[in-house]
């Protein structure tokens, strides 16, 4: 594939915490304009290669590539092109939603008045405006992350990262955050999120990577990684999981039994 119509592209890509290798190795394709879902069971490395690749987390080794640009040789001209919702994100909260959207366009260097218009229409289109002018942190977890989202699309990146961006975010908020990425991703750019939720990336991805133990082991189109299987089907016999999921539990007859 070649790398002009690729938005991600990591070779290699290995991490180690003391004795404990978290990323064994990734080679993550992600091609430009695609709804894209990094999936995998807990402790796949998920975080780590999503932190990696997004510059918050160096590599012990391998290369990342965001749009052809090598993400550690050239941080500055990466990170304005992309725009990250991490996992546990952290807000300023003691200001307020609209204080919050305008600080980051100040930072990016965004001109006043046009930060001012860009943030009226994030508040207006995530639901905000009623709740602008309130502290961040009187806001409920789907509120946080949907003024979080909207900071990290104020600038207009190319590439939008979000890690485990619907986790504990009620169905109306969901569905908000879920049109907003849509309408992005139809206008060409590309969104990278991921999640253990195999409905909802079947629901909403294109293209899928699945990771297991620190590697990838199945990428490509949607269709092609599931093959003719749902998605949590073809996952499950990727990562080794086989059966009714009744092995093992031998030793659980006493659960739900009536005392005597």
């Amino acid at each position: 594939m070649p790398d002009a119509i690729e938005a991600v592209r990591t070779q290699g890509l290995f991490k180690r915490f003391g004795q404990q290798v978290a990323v064994g190795g990734v080679d993550l394709v992600v091609p430009s304009g695609s709804f894209a879902g990094l999936v995998g069971p807990n402790g796949a490395g998920k975080t780590t290669t999503l932190s990696m690749v997004t510059g918050l987390l160096r590599p012990d080794g391998g290369s990342v590539h965001i749009g052809g640009v090598d993400v550690w040789r050239d941080q500055v001209a990466v990170k304005s092109r992309i725009g990250v919702l991490p996992e546990g994100l952290r807000l300023f909260e003691r200001l307020s939603g609209r204080e919050l959207l305008s600080y980051n366009g100040q930072l990016r260097g965004i001109p006043r008045a046009e930060v001012e218009q860009r943030v009226d229409g994030l508040l207006k289109v995530m639901g905000l405006t009623e709740s602008a002018d309130k502290l961040v942190v009187d806001y409920s977890t789907g509120m946080r992350k949907k003024i979080g989202l909207a900071a990290a699309l104020l600038h207009n990146p190319g590439v939008l990262f979000l890690d485990e961006p619907f986790e504990g975010v009620d169905p109306v908020s969901a569905n908000t955050l879920v049109e907003v990425l849509r309408r992005y991703t139809d206008s060409g750019s590309t969104v990278v999120f991921s999640s253990h939720v195999m409905e909802l990336v079947e629901r909403l991805c294109d293209w899928v990577s699945v990771m297991d133990g620190g590697r990838i082991v199945a990428q490509g189109p949607l269709d092609e990684v599931r093959a003719g299987r749902s998605l949590n089907e073809a996952f499950l016999g990727l990562v080794g999981v086989q059966g009714d999921g009744a092995s093992g539990q031998e030793g659980l007859s006493w659960l739900g039994a009536t005392p005597a």
